[in-house]
């Protein structure tokens, strides 16, 4: 058994197939035997021969195209404006804003101690300070008939006093070193407090002779109008700032 190599042509394995088809016909006949009919090859036959000769032509076969799927266009949302309520309030949270707008308005210092320029018909000469502890106000006498009206804190029951004095000193932010006397009434002050928006002194501080107290400011603007300190005369930052830039060492103050 031979294989028939690709390399052989078509043509040639053709022809030998006749050659041998013609042999068998034309041959001797072998004795008392019949020649056999002449062998005729089917085109039938020999089509699947043929077709196995041929050369295979590998198929390429076009690879997948992948599909791109479109991804749905986002719309971007615009984020709109928040509107405010005017009532935004839930009725259960009511009182808590009566609460909260009731301590609002005992931080607020009452119209009546802010700033104002007054008549003011007096004795003394204009550039003296007087201070009506009763009335919770401090005049600044001017030359006009008038003085220019602060609204201060004075100081609580057990605590007040009148007097007149000079002012001595200025200091801008001043230190604040609480006297033995009050550390002992209140334990948890502190030795020395740095002059700043925290120290109860405020941004000014006018000294009064030789004593501890001071005409200053406070960084509890709510108090103005009341009595409440230990004896100094108490201002709003913006008021005492004011006074600061008016007045200089030497001013005389009376207590009242």
């Amino acid at each position: 058994m031979f294989s028939l190599s690709k390399s052989v042509p078509v043509a040639v394995i053709a022809a030998g197939l006749a050659l041998v088809a013609s042999g068998f016909a034309s041959g001797p006949a072998l004795a008392g035997q019949v020649s056999p009919p002449p062998l005729v090859l089917s085109p039938n036959l020999t089509e699947p021969w043929m077709l196995q000769l041929q050369p295979r032509v590998q198929r390429r076969t076009a690879a997948p195209t992948r599909r791109q799927v479109q991804q749905p266009r986002v719309q971007r949302q615009v984020q709109q404006p928040r509107v405010q309520r005017a009532n935004w309030w839930s009725p259960r949270q009511q009182p808590v804003r009566q609460q909260q707008q009731q301590r609002t308005q005992t931080r607020q210092v009452a119209p009546q101690f802010l700033p104002t320029i007054v008549s003011y018909d007096s004795k003394y000469k204009p550039g003296t300070i007087v201070i009506d502890t009763n009335a919770r106000y401090l005049y600044l006498i001017q030359n006009d008939g008038t003085a220019r009206r602060y609204g201060v804190g004075v100081g609580k029951p057990g605590f007040e006093w009148a007097g007149s004095h000079k002012v001595t000193r200025k200091a801008e932010w001043p230190d604040w070193r609480p006297p033995a006397a009050m550390r002992k009434r209140r334990p948890e002050l502190p030795v020395f407090m740095a002059g700043g928006p925290d120290n109860p002194l405020g941004a000014r501080a006018l000294y009064l002779g030789s004593t501890l107290y001071r005409i200053h400011g406070s960084n509890q603007p709510w108090t103005i109008g009341h009595a409440v300190s230990s004896g100094c005369i108490r201002m709003r930052n913006e008021d005492v700032i004011d006074l600061y830039e008016r007045v200089g060492v030497g001013t005389t103050v009376h207590v009242i």
